[in-house]
């Protein structure tokens, strides 16, 4: 496993985007932290430090470049519920204590299935699914900021819920928190094309210079007000709660890993270096288990930060331990500069590089090559918006699963020719009318893995085209079968005795070692014969053309 490889790597030119982006990205981490803290109905200082030692151990354990890892608003709610059950009071030191406990049992949980490499599981989140979850979480996003950039508030809910409600409170916009939104989406949008410029700093600065100096607040403009300051204390866990919190915590474990690893991927360049999932079990698992200690809540890769860290310039982790050496600062001397923040200045950066996420071309790439594809993007995007990041990305793996087993269970046989005057072999079809066959001679080709789910219908398929040509020789080209189960090379001995009873030889062409080894080993193989099995069509062809005349 490659720990800090990415320092071996680092380019001198990267240094000041890094630096840049980490202080930008901490500029949307911690407001974010201490609202999602609000989520799970913990003391505000919990989100920031969720977003100091996650952030710096996961930057040291983690592969991606880019991904920042707080928390996420799922995670928050899922935390909430769970300590609910615990700590119903709420009780800010028995909250600690339970939080630390959850928070810990999440880690571990992670870590072990880094230990168990169940890593794989991240393969199932394919490119469409990928491009569904980026659009769909870009909506999600920008319909959550919307509110802020408006001034408005009412209790969140589905996303169909908070659809509706934002449309009710239009009526109650506040005009001033809105020109104030829409002119930080200006200034960010302007200063975007000059590369050299931080546009989000300087919106940042923009927003605190006009609070402080228009007296704002007072037309109603909100700000992130008082921010707690000062190092956290250590907060013990509570073992007697372990009982109660380790199944909520196998379920936040999951959301967290899929979260971190569909927004690793989602946000992940060209040129960065291959995504190692298991390491990001692992980086993930001790960046919650290192934060426990001081009560902060699981960690999980965030979306939106991910995406301003991203579009900020981040270049490497180094990216990430700025961020949390920014959130040590503001515990330590910046929360009063922070605390005159604007909501919609907040709002407004999270929007402008969250619209990015909706790529429209990539929808129209995929249904140009596969329809298929096109409907797991669908059911992803729709997914995310409709049932939550975490059940949309589920419901868009099981179709695409699904779709998959499908195709596995129903494999094509082709029925082969040979392209005239050549020794290529292909199926036939309307298009290649001039193609040769051979009387007697029916060329079959069954493509992919021959195994239990789907031999009686290959079997099937092969008889129904061998009573429809009524051959002398049946050759069964298997080049494309990498795999044979015992189950099929039953059901094929079976259909060989049939077929030998009518008078037609089977003959077996272009075997890989490991299929000829098992067809040899079977009473298929043995009723077949040696003499029956040939490297390539060719050998078939001329075999054949020794006793059949060219039709």
């Amino acid at each position: 496993m490659k720990i800090l490889d990415w320092l071996s790597e680092y380019r001198r030119d990267w240094l000041r985007p890094d630096l840049l982006a980490g202080v930008i990205t901490a500029a949307v981490v911690i407001p974010k932290a201490m609202a999602y803290a609000t989520i799970a109905g913990l003391p505000v200082q919990s989100g920031l430090y969720t977003a100091l030692v996650p952030m710096v151990i996961y930057a040291v354990l983690g592969s991606s470049r880019v991904l920042s890892v707080t928390t996420t608003t799922t995670i928050a709610i899922l935390t909430g519920a769970n300590l609910a059950l615990v700590a119903p009071g709420g009780d800010p030191e028995t909250l600690l204590r339970a939080t630390a406990t959850l928070s810990l049992l999440v880690g571990a949980v992670l870590a072990f299935a880094c230990v168990l490499r169940v890593g794989f599981f991240a393969d199932f989140i394919s490119e469409p699914v990928l491009c569904g979850f980026k659009a769909g979480i870009g909506i999600v996003i920008v319909l959550d900021q919307l509110p802020k950039l408006l001034g408005v508030h009412f209790p969140k809910g589905s996303f169909l819920e908070n659809l509706l409600a934002l449309f009710q409170s239009l009526p109650e916009t506040s005009v001033t928190t809105l020109a104030v939104g829409l002119a930080m989406m200006a200034l960010l949008v302007g200063l975007k094309p000059v590369k050299w410029i931080p546009a989000p700093l300087v919106a940042i600065g923009a927003g605190i210079a006009a609070m402080v100096l228009l007296g704002l607040e007072q037309y109603g403009v909100e700000t992130f007000g008082d921010i707690p300051r000062g190092l956290p204390a250590l907060t013990l866990p509570d073992v007697s709660l372990i009982a109660q919190l380790w199944p909520g915590a196998l379920g936040i474990a999951l959301m967290s890993f899929t979260e971190t690893v569909a927004s690793a991927r989602a946000f992940a360049r060209s040129g960065d270096p291959g995504l190692r999932p298991n390491q990001e079990l692992l980086a993930t698992g001790m960046a919650t288990v290192g934060g426990a200690v001081l009560g902060a809540m699981p960690a999980g890769g965030g979306t939106s930060q991910t995406a301003v860290n991203l579009m900020a310039g981040a270049r490497s982790q180094l990216a990430g331990l700025v961020t949390g050496g920014v959130t040590l600062l503001t515990l330590l001397m910046f929360a009063p500069f922070i605390s005159h923040m604007p909501q919609a200045t907040l709002a407004a950066i999270v929007i402008v590089y969250s619209v990015g996420l909706i790529q429209i071309s990539e929808f129209r790439a995929i249904l140009a090559v596969r329809r298929t594809e096109f409907v797991w993007a669908l059911a992803a995007f729709a997914g995310v918006m409709l049932l939550g990041t975490l059940k949309g990305v589920l419901v868009a793996v099981i179709l695409s699963l699904v779709s998959l087993a499908y195709q596995v269970a129903d494999p094509k046989v082709y029925r082969l020719g040979r392209k005239r005057g050549t020794n290529v072999f292909r199926p036939i079809s309307a298009e290649h009318p001039d193609d040769e066959t051979f009387a007697g001679l029916l060329m079959l080709r069954p493509v992919g893995r021959l195994f239990f789910v789907n031999g009686q219908r290959v079997a099937d398929k092969l008889r129904v085209l061998i009573n429809e040509a009524e051959p002398r020789v049946v050759a069964l080209d298997l080049s494309a079968v990498f795999d044979v189960e015992y189950t099929t090379l039953k059901m094929f001995a079976e259909s060989e005795a049939r077929m030998r009873a009518r008078g037609i030889s089977v003959w077996l062409v272009g075997l890989d070692p490991e299929v000829l080894t098992a067809v040899r080993r079977s009473p298929f193989g043995l009723a077949v014969g040696e003499e029956r099995m040939f490297f390539n069509l060719d050998q078939v062809v001329a075999r054949h053309l020794a006793t059949e005349p060219t039709r």
